[in-house]
């Protein structure tokens, strides 16, 4: 996407300026103050910077240079108005279009580095996004992204799946891979929008892109404690969509770095700056008799195209927890682990049509889902990402598994 492409009146006013060091972008809900605040904190960076913001007249208003300072300022504000090309896309599309519209921008201006803002936290002021740029102007890192502290109930897919998927795959315990909120420096964007770009292909998602091109690109990453996020209120009956557009992308990216993700082993951690903030009690509650009953469900009607993807001692194990009395069903992390790894593998392959078959996961997930929330009932208290750990460390370990199906997909035929 290049910056023609930038909706209603972006482009014009990009035209209007020669050059920037930084672009900052902002989906998240900014009203006024915090939009000043936030100038003000871009003009603090050491160096001060030119700064072009792209503020999202949809949400926050538009706020003229003259309110932002005067016609000196370091800091400009362009308004932009993000809408992904299909009405009916996802949040998550509309994303990944404000990416190639940042990106976009950051090469027309020739900056050093950009910014995006999606998410929403509590407790914090606006400025905390210089917390994600300072690491690219005084370090030079070429990808930051934020560590959210984890909740127990919220943001569970990334918990479940994305972070320790990426982190036994590429080898950097990056514990929000996909942001959305980041930092990226210019070489970054080049690799991502450059013609050569992973073999000449264009990238299906920049969302899920950043940090495979980042780690197979041997450039460098850290993160951000960006306190606690506020995630959207999650339909736990209607999640086969979610987990078609977050997974889908992610399995893409697989395929494009397998390269590289085969010759990793074992994960290490990345530079992590900033302080830990202690989240408040959780008080969510999830209905789990209700996801028993999904999973079962799943496995009375699902058995065709699950056979078509799991092998037959996966498909006995999840007969059996189908059977078993509610207060009992407990799927294994290592089990889950091998379900993940299975259906990237089908994902490669084109077993069924790829969007039927992230949909039909749907009920095995909830099902882990189950397991991992019954083990905060029995054993009481626990620090939530040591939970995750000893999930993330199942990944790793089923990480040869997953290797030999890749490589030699025919030796097993469901």
């Amino acid at each position: 996407m290049d910056v023609d492409s930038i909706p209603q009146q972006t482009p014009e006013k990009i035209a209007q300026i020669d050059s920037a060091d930084l672009v900052v972008g902002i989906l998240s809900g900014v009203d006024l103050d915090g939009l000043l605040t936030l100038c003000d904190g871009l003009r603090a960076l050491a160096g001060s910077p030119r700064t072009v913001v792209l503020q999202n007249v949809a949400i926050g208003g538009a706020a003229s240079n003259s309110q932002a300072g005067d016609a000196n300022s370091s800091v400009s504000l362009v308004p932009w108005s993000v809408l992904a090309p299909d009405p009916a896309a996802s949040p998550i599309q509309s994303i990944s279009t404000a990416y190639e519209l940042l990106f976009a921008a950051t090469q027309k201006l020739g900056a050093r580095a950009c910014c995006l803002i999606a998410s929403q936290l509590e407790n914090s002021t606006p400025d905390w996004i210089c917390k994600l740029l300072n690491p690219l102007l005084s370090s030079e890192f070429d990808l930051v992204l934020p560590y959210f502290e984890p909740h127990k109930v919220h943001g569970l897919l990334n918990s479940s799946i994305v972070y320790p998927l990426t982190r036994c795959l590429y080898g950097k315990r990056i514990h929000n891979p996909l942001g959305p909120d980041v930092g990226v420096s210019r070489r970054l964007t080049q690799k991502l929008l450059g013609p050569n770009r992973n073999g000449g292909s264009a990238p299906t998602h920049p969302l899920a892109s950043l940090t495979p091109g980042a780690v197979c690109g041997n450039m460098q990453i850290c993160q951000v404690h960006a306190g606690t996020r506020i995630y959207p209120s999650m339909d736990w009956t209607n999640m086969s969509s979610l987990m078609a557009q977050v997974l889908g992308p992610i399995f893409l990216e697989m395929e494009r770095w397998a390269a590289c993700w085969q010759r990793t082993r074992g994960s290490a951690a990345v530079a992590t700056f900033g302080d830990r903030i202690s989240l408040p009690q959780e008080t969510a509650e999830l209905d789990l008799n209700r996801m028993i009953e999904t999973f079962q469900l799943g496995v009375r009607d699902l058995q065709e195209i699950w056979s078509l993807v799991l092998p037959p001692a996966t498909l006995f194990e999840l007969r059996k927890l189908s059977r078993l009395a509610p207060d009992r069903v407990y799927m294994p992390d290592e089990l889950w682990a091998r379900i993940v790894y299975d259906f990237a593998l089908a994902h490669r392959l084109r077993t069924i049509n790829r969007d039927h078959l992230l949909r039909s996961m749907t009920p095995l997930y909830l099902a882990w889902v189950v397991s991992y929330a019954r083990e905060f009932e029995i054993a009481g208290p626990m620090p939530v990402d040591q939970r995750i750990e000893r999930l993330a460390l199942a990944y790793e370990a089923a990480k040869p598994y997953f290797i030999s199906r890749w490589r030699w997909p025919d030796r097993f035929n469901p």
